[in-house]
This record gives structure tokens, C-alpha cells and sequence, in this order.
């Protein structure tokens, strides 16, 4: 299982992926059509092999609407996995009471979305691509960035290397991801984090009043010094080393 994708969710899309272009020459590969579905909008932005998704509610009922709510701004929204076969896992999942709250029902691209309250408050998907025998490789296809996406990848930015989830009971949180992800945990001293085959998952106490939702991802950069420097250069804010976007602590680490 690899970490493929992480979602952010604003208010609007626009000021989002052009602040992530500016600090990390991140382009936008693709827009799905599919999420209007889920009354969103969306912009899909390759990061090595991996993806950045800014989504952007236009139903006042859509859920996501109902989540800035709730967040009290823009914010981390969801977490997206792949594995050789994901209906195994919805199947896995659902015997163990996990609420699916969609899935695609036919083509190549197959996705099963969980309910927050059963993933310790994270939206979380498990994808797959039917056929695909190289999903392993690092850029390996990912239909839902488009079929093109490789031509529009960054020159600076490398990959997203982790993803950090906020509980009020961080233990219970890894735990749980423990249960529905089939993956031990790996701890120590302050760690507290699900090490994936491409990918780790990290668990925190709360950084908001939420006290839930994705909150931190480590980006691979070329250069983190630079990629900072340009974030205060277009006054982006810093602090403790990443750069703020979208409610989401980004920090640029040395591949």
C-alpha cells in the first residue's frame, strides 16, 4: 500500500494551487469532472508520483461545504491510498462495519470512500487501477490526475513523503488506521506514525480547535531553504520550517 494522494479542501480553488505553483512549482495536471458528483470542483497537481488535490465546495449541501464549516476555513480534507486491489479492502472493511459512503461502479479506476466517523474523523479512500501490475512504480499511472499528468510535473518539488492526521486521542487514531490499513505502527519516543510501502502516516494531538482532519505533510524538494524563501518572497507565512497553504503545514524536506 502507498500513499497517493492528499486533498485539501477551500474555499476557493484558485488562490490555493497558484500559492502552491509560487513556493512549490507545482502545476495543475488535471480537473475531474467526476467530483461534481459531490457538489465540488476540483484541481489535481502531480508532486513526483505523487498528487495534490484543492477541491472547492459549489453546493452550500455538498458535504465538503459542510466540512470548511466546521473547520472554521480551509483546511486538509482527505486521504487517498492505493493497493493492488481495493475492492478486497472495501470488502475487509465493510465485514468490519466501516461505513463506504461512495465507489465507482465499473472502469479501470476503482475507489471505495469511508466515512469520517469510522477512520477516527479523516476522510480516507482506497484505490486501485484494474490491470495495472506496476503500481508500485513511482510514477506509476493515476487516473485520477488525468492521463497526461507526467507532462506537467514539477522541476522542485519531488514527491510527498507523509501525511499528518490530528486526533484528541492520537493513540486511538493510529490504531484504528492500524485496523483498517492492515499495518502496524511504528513508535518511539514522540513518533507515532504507519510507515507504508511509498508513504507514512503520522498521528498528532490536536493543532486546532477541530481537533481533527489532515493537518501536515512532508513535500521533497531539491531545495528546502529555497522553496521557503520563496514562500516569504510572495509572503506565504512560514513557521517551524513549512509554509502554511490551505490551513495544512507543508514542510520542505531534502529528498
Amino acid at each position: 500500500m502507498r500513499l497517493r494522494q492528499v486533498a485539501l479542501i477551500a474555499h476557493q480553488v484558485a488562490p490555493i494551487t497558484a500559492q502552491l505553483k509560487t513556493v512549490f512549482d507545482l502545476n495543475v495536471a488535471y480537473v475531474d469532472p467526476g467530483v461534481e458528483v459531490f457538489g465540488l470542483k476540483n484541481a489535481v497537481l502531480p508532486v513526483g508520483g505523487e498528487f495534490l488535490e484543492v477541491l472547492e465546495p459549489f453546493r452550500d449541501d455538498a458535504s465538503g461545504a459542510r466540512y470548511l464549516a466546521r473547520r472554521g476555513g480551509d483546511a486538509g480534507y482527505m486521504v487517498i491510498l492505493q493497493d493492488a486491489d481495493s475492492y478486497a479492502h472495501r470488502d475487509r472493511l465493510a465485514a468490519k462495519g466501516v461505513r463506504v459512503i461512495a465507489k465507482n461502479p465499473e472502469g479501470p479506476y476503482r475507489f471505495t470512500h469511508f466515512h469520517p466517523a469510522d477512520c477516527a474523523g479523516v476522510l480516507m479512500s482506497i484505490d486501485s487501477i484494474v490491470g495495472d501490475d506496476n503500481w508500485r512504480d513511482r510514477k506509476s499511472d493515476w487516473l485520477a490526475a488525468g492521463r497526461d499528468w507526467r507532462r506537467h510535473e514539477s522541476g522542485e518539488s519531488l514527491g510527498v513523503a507523509s501525511v499528518t492526521i490530528q486526533s484528541r486521542d492520537p493513540v486511538a487514531a493510529c490504531e484504528r488506521w492500524c485496523e483498517l490499513l492492515d499495518h502496524p505502527a511504528r513508535t518511539g519516543g514522540d513518533r507515532l506514525e504507519i510507515p507504508l510501502e511509498r508513504g507514512v502516516i503520522r498521528f498528532t494531538a490536536p493543532v486546532d480547535a477541530d481537533g481533527t482532519g489532515v493537518v501536515a505533510c512532508d513535500i521533497e524538494v531539491k531545495d528546502p531553504d529555497a522553496t521557503l524563501a520563496r514562500a516569504r518572497a510572495a509572503g506565504v507565512p512560514v513557521a517551524g520550517g513549512a509554509v502554511e497553504i490551505c490551513g495544512v503545514s507543508l514542510r520542505p524536506i531534502a529528498v
